[in-house]
C-alpha cells in the first residue's frame, strides 16, 4: 500500500540525523514493546508480513508522530484486537474486562534465547525455475494496491538491470493477508540514480532493491 512509511523521494520531512554510539534503546519502555511485540508474534496468530502491514495501516498523521517504537505498540494493539485476544474497550481501560483468544503457545523465558538465535527464515524451496538472469533489462510494475506489497512506490515503472538471483522466498503480499506463502523468486534490482529520480539526479548513484518475481516485467 502507499502509507506514510513509503517516503522514498518525499520532501519536507527533514533531514537524516543519524546518531552516533545509537543506543539500541533510548528508554525502557522501548525495550519492553520489543519484547511484547515478539511475545505476541509467538502466538502463532499472524505472520511477520500481517504485522508488518498493521505498522503501514496507521494513519500517515499517527505514523509520521510516532516514534519507532510507537509505531510497533499501535501496530501490536490493532493486531491484538483483531484477532480477538484483547477488546476494544479492553485497549482503552488498559485491563482486563473478559476472556479473549488463547494463544497457540507461549513464548517462555526460557525460550527466549533458543528462538531468537533461530530467527524467522523465509526462504522456500519452489519448483519453476528463475524467469529472468543476471545482468538482463527488467521493468518494474506500475500498482497501486491498498493491500500489502514490498515493492516501493518511487521504483514502480522503472527499468534496470538484474544484478542478482537471490534465491525464492515468501511472497509478503499474500502471507500479509492470509493467502498463503506463494514463495516467488526474488531477485536484486539495480537503478540509475537518473531514472528512479530523474532530472537533477547524480548521474554517480545507482539504486537497489530486492524485487520478488511478480513485480517485473521484461523491459
Amino acid at each position: 500500500m502507499n502509507g506514510a512509511q513509503d517516503l522514498g523521494g518525499q520532501h519536507g520531512l527533514g533531514p537524516i540525523a543519524p546518531e552516533k554510539d545509537e543506543p539500541y534503546f533510548h528508554a525502557v519502555w522501548e525495550k519492553r514493546a520489543l519484547g511484547l511485540t515478539l511475545s505476541c508474534g509467538a502466538f502463532g496468530a499472524w505472520t511477520i508480513d500481517e504485522s508488518r502491514h498493521a505498522r503501514e495501516s496507521l494513519s500517515p498523521a499517527t505514523y509520521l508522530a510516532a516514534s519507532y517504537y510507537e509505531i510497533w505498540i499501535r501496530a501490536l494493539e490493532a493486531l491484538l484486537n483483531r484477532h480477538g485476544f484483547v477488546s476494544a474497550e479492553e485497549l482503552v481501560q488498559g485491563h482486563l474486562l473478559e476472556k479473549g483468544r488463547k494463544p497457540k503457545r507461549i513464548l517462555t523465558a526460557d525460550m527466549v534465547p533458543g528462538v531468537l538465535a533461530k530467527g524467522g527464515p523465509c526462504d522456500r524451496p519452489v519448483s519453476n525455475a528463475p524467469v529472468f538472469a543476471v545482468g538482463q533489462q527488467v521493468r518494474t510494475r506500475n500498482f497501486n494496491p491498498v493491500t500489502h506489497t514490498r515493492l516501493p512506490r518511487y521504483a514502480r515503472a522503472k527499468t534496470g538491470l538484474v544484478e542478482a538471483v537471490q534465491g525464492s522466498f515468501v511472497f509478503p503480499d499474500d502471507n500479509a493477508h492470509g493467502k498463503g506463502e506463494n514463495p516467488q523468486w526474488v531477485y536484486t534490482v539495480v537503478f540509475d540514480a537518473g531514472e528512479i529520480w530523474g532530472e537533477g539526479a547524480d548521474p554517480s548513484l545507482t539504486v537497489s532493491i530486492d524485487a520478488w518475481e511478480s513485480y517485473l516485467e521484461r523491459a
